[in-house]
C-alpha cells in the first residue's frame, strides 16, 4: 500500500483524492499548510506527497503581488525540499495552464509557458524551484491542468454555470475548451502515484468542451429554459482574439490531446452526465 501526504487542508482537489483514490491502494493523510505547523510535521515515511495548497481566483492586486508569490512559489519549494530531505520518492506538484500565459489558441509540447498574471508566474517560478531538486532518487511530477469542475468546484465554472441559469440566453458560437473532470482527475492521479514517476503533465477529458455543449449541459440539468442565438459567432470570435472575458467564454482555448495520454483512464463519463453530477442532479 502507497502511503500519500496530502499537503493542502480544505482543497477541493485535496479532499477529492482523499475519498477517491482506492483504500485498497492508497493510505492517505492531509497536513495543513497554513501558518507554520507543518514545517514541524515529518514526512518521512511516504511515498508521496501531493502538494495541493495554494491561493488562485483571487483579484490580483499590488497589495496581493508578494502573498502569491509567497504561497505559490516559495512554500511550494521548501514543501519540496523538506520531502526531499525526509526521503520521499516522489513530490506531485499542482501547476497550470495559467503559465501559457493564454486566453485563446491551441497548445502544443513545443509551445513556451509566458505567463501573463501574477498567479501564473508563481506557478512557473515555483516548477523552476521545483525542478532544481528533481534527480534519480527524488522525483517531480508537475501537473498543468486545464480549468477543473465538480461538485463543489470554485473558480470560472461556476460564475459561468450561475450565469447561464440567470440569463438564460448565450450566443451561440464554435469553440473548443479543454476541461477536466474532477473523477478523471483522480483516476489520472492513480495511476501517477501509483507509479512514483516524475515527468510534466497535461491532464484532460479526452474530448474537447465548447461553450455552447456546456451551457446546453447546465440547462438541460436544472431544465431551465435556455435561448441561443445564432449569427453572433464571428463577432464573438473577432472580439476574443485578443483574449479578455470574451476570450475566456467565447474563445478556444485547448492542449493538443497527443499531450494528455500519460495515465488517462481508457473510460470517462460523457461530458453531459459530468455536467449533471457537478450541478448534483443525478
Amino acid at each position: 500500500m502507497k502511503r500519500v501526504l496530502i499537503a493542502g487542508k480544505d482543497s477541493y482537489i485535496g479532499n477529492a483524492l482523499v475519498q477517491q483514490l482506492d483504500t485498497a491502494r492508497f493510505a492517505c493523510d492531509i497536513a495543513d499548510m497554513r501558518g507554520n505547523g507543518w514545517r514541524e510535521h515529518s514526512f518521512a515515511g511516504y511515498d508521496s506527497v501531493v502538494l495541493v495548497a495554494g491561493i488562485a481566483h483571487q483579484r490580483e492586486t499590488a497589495d496581493n503581488r508578494e502573498l502569491y508569490d509567497q504561497v505559490n512559489h516559495r512554500m511550494a519549494v521548501e514543501a519540496g525540499q523538506k520531502a526531499k530531505r525526509d526521503g520521499v520518492k516522489q513530490f506531485v506538484f499542482f501547476s497550470s495552464m495559467s503559465v501559457y500565459g493564454m486566453d485563446v489558441g491551441r497548445i502544443y509540447a513545443s509551445t513556451q509557458p509566458n505567463p501573463k498574471s501574477v498567479y501564473g508566474r508563481s506557478k512557473l517560478d515555483a516548477e523552476t524551484g521545483l525542478s532544481a531538486l528533481a534527480d534519480d532518487v527524488f522525483h517531480l511530477a508537475v501537473l498543468r491542468p486545464p480549468i477543473i469542475y465538480g461538485s463543489g468546484c470554485k473558480g470560472n465554472y461556476p460564475r459561468l454555470a450561475r450565469m447561464v441559469c440567470k440569463l438564460h440566453v448565450l450566443p451561440k458560437t464554435k469553440n473548443e475548451r479543454s476541461m477536466l473532470y474532477i473523477d478523471t482527475l483522480c483516476a489520472f492521479m492513480e495511476g501517477l502515484l501509483q507509479s512514483g514517476q516524475g515527468g510534466l503533465y497535461f491532464p484532460q477529458n479526452r474530448e474537447y468542451s465548447s461553450t455552447d455543449a456546456l451551457a446546453s449541459a447546465v440547462a438541460a440539468a436544472h431544465r431551465c429554459r435556455l435561448w441561443q442565438p445564432r449569427g453572433f459567432g464571428w463577432l464573438l470570435r473577432l472580439l476574443g482574439k485578443n483574449g479578455g472575458t470574451i476570450g475566456k467564454v467565447f474563445g478556444t482555448l485547448t492542449y493538443d490531446q497527443a499531450m494528455s495520454t500519460a495515465f488517462m483512464p481508457e473510460k470517462q463519463p460523457e461530458f453531459a452526465l459530468t455536467i449533471a453530477k457537478t450541478e448534483g442532479v443525478t
